[in-house]
């Protein structure tokens, strides 16, 4: 199936960056979300990102005006149901996820794919809320979307064939590579990928090293470009820790225990970089740790 146009759910972090690739490969982008001062100033955060890439040169001038024409900023969830694929782009708590489809179930065409960004929840058991399970399926994106070339495809147990071809279809016209993952806790990326950042907090909170002692190893001594507390600060230490607690509860196994300074943190409402304070002090404009 060919889809042209686009529902992104979520314009957060991750909904812009998916309704920017979106618009940027042709497809014309409904994009809404709950928040009217998030909705406000998605075509302004995505202009400025297609603004780096005109700067970089990777676009032109052009193709940014053209991009941003295709993105239509709505309060209206409805509207979304009747594009060809409904991207959802929310927060990592599955009950604000299940939601979310069954207000879009009574309105969408009978063609209309759905989709969800998450990076750990059951595709079966949020495809199982929907009136089409065989029309569901994983797409996961990384942030930052339009940088990161990776995009994970997980498919429920009822995806069919045709909506598992179109997504990877539309993951080839956008650019990008599919990583096919099974629809297990977490899937690839973040199975690997939390469970380090876990553990570099707990590094922390039995005082084996500071932030910068822990970052810095990991950046000079594994190679990364970031360090795992930083990284967790640009992630947002609630998605961490939702993360971490799916996994525990999906696979009952102690090595998943969420790290109790993570949840503390959390608790603290010390987010990383969106609230202002995590491992790092960010309101100062320079990064100090907190530890």
């Amino acid at each position: 199936m060919a889809v042209e146009r686009v529902g992104v759910v979520g314009a957060g972090q991750m909904g812009n960056g998916i309704a920017h690739v979106f618009a940027l490969a042709g497809c014309e982008v409904l994009l809404t979300d709950t928040s009217p001062e998030a909705l406000a100033a998605a075509p302004q955060v995505i202009a400025r990102n297609l603004d780096r890439q005109v700067a970089k040169g990777t676009i032109t001038a052009e193709a940014k005006a053209q991009a941003l024409a295709r993105v239509i900023p709505t309060r209206e969830l409805a509207l979304l149901g009747q594009t060809d694929l409904v991207i959802e782009a929310a927060t990592e708590r599955e009950p604000v996820k299940t939601a979310i489809f069954e207000s879009l179930v009574p309105h969408l065409a009978p063609h209309t794919i759905l989709a969800t960004n998450t990076s750990s929840i059951s595709i079966t058991r949020l495809a199982s809320r929907t009136d089409r399970p065989e029309k569901f399926l994983g797409v996961h994106f990384m942030n930052p979307v339009p940088l990161m070339q990776l995009v994970e495809l997980i498919r429920g147990i009822a995806t069919d064939d045709a909506t598992f071809d179109t997504a990877i279809a539309i993951v080839e016209r956008l650019g990008k590579t599919a990583s096919v993952a099974q629809d297990f806790p977490a899937f690839i990326v973040n199975r690997v990928l939390i469970p380090m950042i876990n553990e570099a907090v707990y590094t922390l909170y039995e005082g084996v090293g500071t932030v910068t002692s822990i970052d810095t190893a990991m950046r000079l001594g594994a190679n990364h470009p970031m360090g795992p507390l930083e990284l967790a600060d640009f992630i947002g230490l609630d998605t961490c820790l939702a993360i971490m607690n799916v996994l525990h509860d999906g696979f009952a196994d102690t090595k998943y225990r969420p790290c109790p300074l993570l949840t503390k943190y959390v608790e603290a409402g010390w987010l990383g970089r969106k609230a202002g304070r995590g491992f790092y002090d960010y309101r100062t404009g320079t990064p100090v740790p907190t530890r």
